[in-house]
Protein backbone atom coordinates (compact mmCIF):
# COMPACT_ATOMS: atom_id res chain seq x y z
CA UNK A 1 0.00 0.00 0.00
CA UNK A 2 1.46 3.23 -0.89
CA UNK A 3 2.03 5.88 1.85
CA UNK A 4 0.22 8.80 2.34
CA UNK A 5 3.05 11.08 2.48
CA UNK A 6 2.65 10.41 -1.64
CA UNK A 7 0.03 12.27 -1.56
CA UNK A 8 0.09 14.71 0.79
CA UNK A 9 3.17 16.03 -0.62
CA UNK A 10 3.16 15.46 -4.74
CA UNK A 11 5.76 16.77 -6.51
CA UNK A 12 4.61 19.84 -8.30
CA UNK A 13 4.01 20.04 -12.38
CA UNK A 14 6.64 22.53 -13.61
CA UNK A 15 6.21 24.73 -16.82
CA UNK A 16 7.13 23.67 -19.80
CA UNK A 17 8.79 25.33 -22.73
CA UNK A 18 7.00 24.47 -26.39
CA UNK A 19 8.55 25.98 -29.59
CA UNK A 20 5.09 26.58 -31.41
CA UNK A 21 6.58 28.21 -34.44
CA UNK A 22 9.97 28.94 -36.23
CA UNK A 23 7.67 32.28 -36.66
CA UNK A 24 8.70 33.67 -33.21
CA UNK A 25 12.49 34.50 -33.25
CA UNK A 26 14.81 36.59 -31.05
CA UNK A 27 18.41 37.08 -32.19
CA UNK A 28 17.84 34.29 -34.96
CA UNK A 29 16.38 31.71 -32.19
CA UNK A 30 12.56 30.62 -32.06
CA UNK A 31 10.96 31.76 -28.73
CA UNK A 32 8.96 29.32 -27.28
CA UNK A 33 5.36 29.78 -25.43
CA UNK A 34 5.79 28.96 -21.66
CA UNK A 35 2.60 26.84 -21.27
CA UNK A 36 1.44 25.74 -16.81
CA UNK A 37 -0.16 22.88 -15.64
CA UNK A 38 -4.29 23.14 -15.98
CA UNK A 39 -6.20 21.61 -12.52
CA UNK A 40 -9.06 19.68 -12.87
CA UNK A 41 -10.53 22.59 -11.19
CA UNK A 42 -9.88 25.11 -13.68
CA UNK A 43 -10.81 22.36 -16.17
CA UNK A 44 -14.04 21.96 -14.47
CA UNK A 45 -14.89 25.11 -14.77
CA UNK A 46 -14.30 25.59 -18.64
CA UNK A 47 -16.29 22.14 -19.13
CA UNK A 48 -19.15 24.18 -16.96
CA UNK A 49 -18.78 27.44 -19.28
CA UNK A 50 -18.95 25.98 -22.50
CA UNK A 51 -22.02 23.52 -22.05
CA UNK A 52 -25.33 24.09 -22.32
CA UNK A 53 -28.46 21.99 -21.98
CA UNK A 54 -31.58 23.57 -23.63
CA UNK A 55 -34.22 23.75 -20.85
CA UNK A 56 -37.10 22.98 -22.99
CA UNK A 57 -35.55 19.87 -24.52
CA UNK A 58 -32.88 18.54 -22.62
CA UNK A 59 -30.34 17.98 -25.18
CA UNK A 60 -26.35 19.11 -24.02
CA UNK A 61 -24.39 21.46 -26.61
CA UNK A 62 -20.55 21.42 -25.78
CA UNK A 63 -18.66 24.30 -27.75
CA UNK A 64 -15.30 22.50 -27.89
CA UNK A 65 -13.78 24.80 -30.37
CA UNK A 66 -14.30 27.67 -27.59
CA UNK A 67 -13.19 25.55 -24.86
CA UNK A 68 -9.97 24.78 -26.55
CA UNK A 69 -9.49 28.15 -27.17
CA UNK A 70 -10.35 29.08 -23.76
CA UNK A 71 -8.22 25.83 -22.45
CA UNK A 72 -5.22 26.94 -24.59
CA UNK A 73 -5.07 30.09 -23.54
CA UNK A 74 -5.59 29.83 -19.71
CA UNK A 75 -2.11 27.27 -20.07
CA UNK A 76 0.39 30.04 -21.63
CA UNK A 77 2.22 31.92 -19.47
CA UNK A 78 4.51 33.42 -21.65
CA UNK A 79 4.03 34.94 -24.15
CA UNK A 80 1.18 37.19 -21.65
CA UNK A 81 -1.65 37.22 -23.91
CA UNK A 82 -3.59 39.69 -21.23
CA UNK A 83 -0.48 42.75 -22.23
CA UNK A 84 -2.52 45.59 -23.90
CA UNK A 85 0.18 46.47 -26.09
CA UNK A 86 0.17 43.05 -27.60
CA UNK A 87 -3.43 42.52 -28.12
CA UNK A 88 -3.19 46.09 -29.55
CA UNK A 89 -0.50 45.06 -31.93
CA UNK A 90 -2.29 42.57 -33.25
CA UNK A 91 -5.55 44.39 -33.98
CA UNK A 92 -8.08 41.89 -30.96
CA UNK A 93 -8.99 42.28 -27.61
CA UNK A 94 -8.82 39.07 -25.11
CA UNK A 95 -6.19 36.51 -24.52
CA UNK A 96 -8.35 33.85 -26.71
CA UNK A 97 -8.45 35.98 -29.53
CA UNK A 98 -5.06 37.13 -29.27
CA UNK A 99 -3.79 32.96 -29.51
CA UNK A 100 -5.79 32.70 -32.54
CA UNK A 101 -4.84 35.83 -34.70
CA UNK A 102 -1.20 34.90 -33.89
CA UNK A 103 -0.48 31.05 -34.56
CA UNK A 104 -1.52 29.44 -38.12
CA UNK A 105 -3.83 25.90 -37.84
CA UNK A 106 -0.68 23.55 -36.90
CA UNK A 107 0.54 26.09 -34.78
CA UNK A 108 -2.27 26.29 -32.77
CA UNK A 109 -3.01 22.40 -32.72
CA UNK A 110 0.88 22.00 -31.37
CA UNK A 111 0.02 24.35 -28.16
CA UNK A 112 -3.50 22.13 -27.81
CA UNK A 113 -1.81 19.35 -27.73
CA UNK A 114 1.29 20.03 -25.62
CA UNK A 115 -1.39 21.89 -23.02
CA UNK A 116 -3.42 18.50 -22.87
Amino acid sequence: MASLSAFLHPEQAENKEVIVSERFKENGKPVPFVIRPITQDENGELLKKYRKVDKKTGNETFNRVAYNHALTALAVVEPDLNNAELQKAWGVLGSEKLLTKMLYVGEFANLLEAVQ
